[in-house]
């Protein structure tokens, strides 16, 4: 999948929870956990890999980027464990 169309999805995940949790720690857990248990794994590590590849975000707001650096982290504790 193309990266803008994840960013655009991402963006917009993280949208609604912002706007539904006003706390942004709330916001960008509730993201997380959106993109983990919805997405499928490819689309994921695409996402990780656009944030990784350009280090002021790739287009992603505040809430969005701070969700895919926690998927990051996730995923690299994940690998370690293995």
């Amino acid at each position: 999948m193309e990266a803008h169309r994840l960013v655009t999805m991402a963006n917009q995940i993280a949208e609604f929870f912002a706007t539904s949790n006003p706390d942004r720690a709330d916001a960008v857990k509730a993201t997380a956990e959106h993109l983990h248990r919805f997405w499928d794994p490819r689309m994921r590590r695409e996402i990780i890999a656009h944030l990784s590849a350009d280090v002021r975000g790739g287009g992603l707001t505040e809430v969005a980027r701070l969700a895919v650096v926690q998927l990051a982290a996730e995923s690299k504790a994940k690998a370690a464990a293995q």
